[in-house]
């Protein structure tokens, strides 16, 4: 099942799947922090307002709610 990466909950692993509506700006951003198809990320924090915090890699990334409603995931 598919769901938007703010919807994931705290502990959690997804893979990245896929974007809604991207806009060329947004892919190049999220290419930029390590956000692709294909990518593992682990929610650290996800408290159902504000930011979300990822963990990609070894890396600590924090994002808008907004952008994590335009990422799709898969739980693995």
């Amino acid at each position: 099942m598919v769901i938007p990466l703010a919807m994931v909950s705290e502990g959690e692993r997804v893979e990245i799947v896929d974007f809604i509506k991207p806009g060329r700006g947004l892919l190049c951003r999220l290419r930029d922090i390590g956000i692709s198809p294909g990518r593992i990320v682990e929610v650290l924090a996800n408290q159902g307002h504000g930011p979300i915090l990822l963990k990609i890699g070894e890396s600590r990334i924090a994002i808008g709610r907004g952008m994590a409603m335009k990422i799709l995931t898969r739980r693995v």
